[in-house]
């Protein structure tokens, strides 16, 4: 009996890991790259940073999300196209507008870039389908939307960037452009074009999980740099005063997706929209991706703001924790839905 307890609690710790190794190892990767940073010299951080390099990390992490996409389910989706042009203006109208308005409460100006960032960036790539299919939403919707927000991601971004920031940066919007069309938009293209041959598609299929870990595994890397650079840059700084503006901006993080993901989704209500839909759009329209976040923070646009990268960290994480909940709350009220369903026909056909 008790090896049998045993057995079941090592099942349940282990199915834990699983589900959420990538969260813990953000975590973790982000404590070591701030104690790494902070007992190194800037010539060891930056032989770091030329060994893990972000344009060239970030493309392959884009083309590796982007080939395990499956772009066969779009088709019901553009038949179909308001929730995903409802979610699309959430992540690429609202929310960056949430976070231009937010900028004013950062205690830093590394902190108000950073928020920025995370704010204007497209919708996450592999996050968003993940949640959309626990909470029995529509899957297509979250793709397309995926697809749409990091494809003008090149355009959208720097114009926000160069609204909230150029006052505050020498941003030079045309060259941001060139960047994330280069990192981003044609990644992401290369992506979908190599998975049109049948036998490439099956590998995609197959391997997806392996493909996702491979991804996933990059973002890592450009996370643990990131934080060795800012963990450099803590040597120098008013730490008590880094702390505040943290907790200040994690909060406004905190604030942004919410806030997003409750309008996305009670505006689904009122639009008419159906549940599966809805929770599709509230997901895709309120998640924001990290390697193109990261990918920014570390462009020589805001090369002498090393902190800036720390708001993208901390809304990605935050995001992954909240809507895994949010995710299980609403895949709960559909069980309930269908049983209570079942119910009422049982009792109707006694």
């Amino acid at each position: 009996m008790a090896r049998t307890i045993l057995i079941a609690k090592a099942h349940r710790m282990l199915n834990f890991l699983r589900s959420r190794w990538f969260l813990i190892t953000l975590l973790s990767l982000i404590t070591c790259g701030l104690a790494v940073g902070y007992h190194n010299t800037a010539a060891a951080v930056k032989s770091i940073q030329n060994v893990i390099r972000s344009g060239v990390i970030t493309p392959i992490v884009l083309f590796l999300m982007a080939f395990s996409l499956d772009s066969s389910q779009l088709r019901a989706s553009f038949r179909r196209p308001a929730p995903v042009l409802w979610a699309c203006l959430i992540n690429m109208g609202l929310i960056p507008l949430l976070g231009w308005s937010l900028i004013g409460v950062q205690v830093a100006d590394h902190f108000r870039i950073g928020v920025m960032i995370a704010a204007a960036v497209p919708c996450t790539v592999a996050a968003a389908s993940v949640c959309t299919r626990r909470a029995a939403g529509n899957d297509a919707i979250s793709l397309l939307t995926t697809l749409l927000t990091n494809g003008l991601c090149f355009l959208t971004t720097p114009i926000w960037l160069q609204l909230a920031t150029g006052q505050k940066v020498n941003l030079d919007s045309t060259a941001l452009a060139q960047d994330l069309a280069l990192t981003v938009l044609i990644p992401s293209l290369l992506g979908q074009i190599a998975r049109i041959p049948k036998p490439a598609a099956s590998f995609a299929k197959v391997r997806k999980p392996m493909l996702g870990v491979i991804a996933q595994s990059g973002i890592l890397l450009l996370v643990f740099v990131s934080a060795c650079k800012a963990g450099n840059e803590l040597r120098v700084s008013n730490v008590s005063r880094e702390i505040f503006g943290l907790a200040v901006a994690w909060l406004s993080c905190i604030s942004l997706h919410s806030v997003g993901l409750a309008i996305a989704n009670h505006g689904g209500h009122i639009f008419g929209f159906a549940p599966s839909d809805r929770i599709a759009a509230a997901f895709a329209g309120s998640q924001k991706t990290l390697p193109v976040g990261v990918f920014l923070a570390s462009s020589p646009a805001f090369a002498a703001i090393p902190f800036a990268v720390f708001p993208m960290l901390m809304f990605h994480a935050s995001q992954l924790v909240i809507d895994t909940l949010v995710a299980d709350r609403f895949a709960k009220r559909d069980d309930d839905m269908t049983d209570k369903k079942i119910d009422s026909v049982q009792k109707a056909a006694n």
